[in-house]
């Protein structure tokens, strides 16, 4: 059976949509619907435009992905308008794990997995190995996961702060100024907020909050995956950040100490 076949009877069925609902809408006979379903008949240009319209997806979303191969999470983002394919982007489907009431897991990528999630994280084999759980508070129709963060980038979340985040698959939906976690080529994780560039320069400008850190670009090219923050767990009490001000008064004054030190060791 096509993809095409396929993807059209499964979305007429998440409709809860009849052959005779579908075929009265599209004006189309049932049993020519009924062959299309079934690959037994091949759609014009025409009635692909129209199967498009009626499901709200693009042709080469009904032609070339096999939406039942997605994860509920992925489907239901296409299904409130996210289709990629539309909004000009790459469709990238996520591989997921479920819970035995076939509930999407949100996976646990801790600091010694993360090297591994680098190269395994399209890898379904890989992900079985994670830990994972559930938060019944967080809505059952978009995927998560979560990864713990390192180093003091992101003061004052704290270093070995868990961070959950929402898979984000078009890219074009990213707000400039929101924190993200993404996944880059060379990097592995990073945990930033985000200025969006794709559309000037297919960039993203990934900042720190500690201003000790510079921000730096990074090219669609090199990332991988991209999770929209949607909150954080701590063992610890965030610290209140230093001011900037102050940050630069205490280099000035270590640069100080030390050309007085070199003084001293020069006469």
């Amino acid at each position: 059976m096509s993809t095409f076949s396929r993807n059209i009877k499964l979305m007429r069925k998440r409709k809860k949509r009849t052959q005779d609902d579908v075929a009265f809408a599209m004006d189309i006979k049932r049993s020519t619907l009924s062959g299309y379903e079934n690959d037994v008949a091949q759609p014009s240009v025409e009635t692909l435009i129209a199967f498009s319209k009626y499901f709200n997806l693009a042709i080469d979303t009904l032609l070339k992905i096999d939406l039942g191969k997605l994860p509920e999470s992925q489907l239901s983002q296409i299904e409130r308008g996210y289709d990629t394919y539309i909004k000009g982007s790459q469709i990238r489907v996520l591989a997921t794990t479920v819970d035995q009431d076939n509930n999407e897991n949100i996976e646990l990528v801790n600091e010694k997995a993360k090297a591994g999630y680098r190269t395994g994280y399209a890898d379904p084999e890989y992900l079985k190995v994670l830990p994972t759980f559930q938060m019944p508070f967080l809505s059952r129709e978009r995927k998560y996961r979560t990864f713990q963060i390192s180093g003091d980038s992101m003061l004052p979340v704290p270093h070995g702060s868990w961070v959950t985040g929402e898979f984000i698959q078009n890219w074009r939906t990213i707000r400039s100024q929101q924190p993200y976690i993404i996944l880059t080529v060379e990097d592995g994780v990073v945990f930033k907020i985000v200025e969006n560039k794709l559309e000037e320069r297919q960039q993203l400008r990934l900042h720190s909050l500690n201003p000790l850190y510079e921000p730096y670009y990074i090219d669609a090219k090199d990332i991988r995956e991209v999770w929209k923050f949607v909150h954080y767990i701590s063992s610890e009490v965030p610290e209140p950040n230093t001011p900037k001000e102050q940050i630069l008064d205490a280099v000035k004054k270590l640069e100080s100490d030390v050309r007085a030190i070199q003084t001293k060791l020069d006469i």
